[in-house]
């Protein structure tokens, strides 16, 4: 079974900082572009930032920048996106994706872009 399992979500203060991580299972991660995106209630799905996953080229959207790393662990199959300084802006469900018919990480980070999701994980930044 093809899955992408997020975790590491929670509720943090503002200024805190969280890493999410994207397990891959049934299929590797090599060759691919890795998405992370969030939805906060009543918004439309961003693309927060991306992977080539072969590469580790990584592209990030402008709000984030200086504050979210993503990473990736050829041995465990799995992405990270480091997040420090939390804002309460932040605040989402925030899932993880893979592009595999384009296997590029490219700016905008389209959601349209990524055919395979995980089912997403809880960021809460309140004080």
């Amino acid at each position: 079974q093809l899955q992408l399992v997020e975790s590491g979500g929670g509720l943090v203060q503002p200024g805190g900082s969280l890493r999410l991580s994207c397990a891959a299972s049934g299929f590797t991660l090599d060759y691919y572009a890795i998405g992370w995106f969030r939805q906060a209630p009543g918004k439309e799905r961003e693309g927060v930032s991306c992977i080539d996953y072969s590469s580790g080229s990584a592209n990030y959207v402008d709000s984030i920048k200086g504050r979210f790393t993503i990473s990736r662990d050829n041995a465990k199959n799995t992405v990270y996106l480091q997040m420090n300084d939390l804002k309460p802006e932040d605040t989402a469900v925030y899932y993880c994706a893979v592009d595999w018919v384009r296997a590029v990480c490219e700016a905008p980070i389209s959601p349209r872009d990524y055919e395979h999701w995980g089912q997403g994980t809880q960021v809460t930044v309140s004080s």
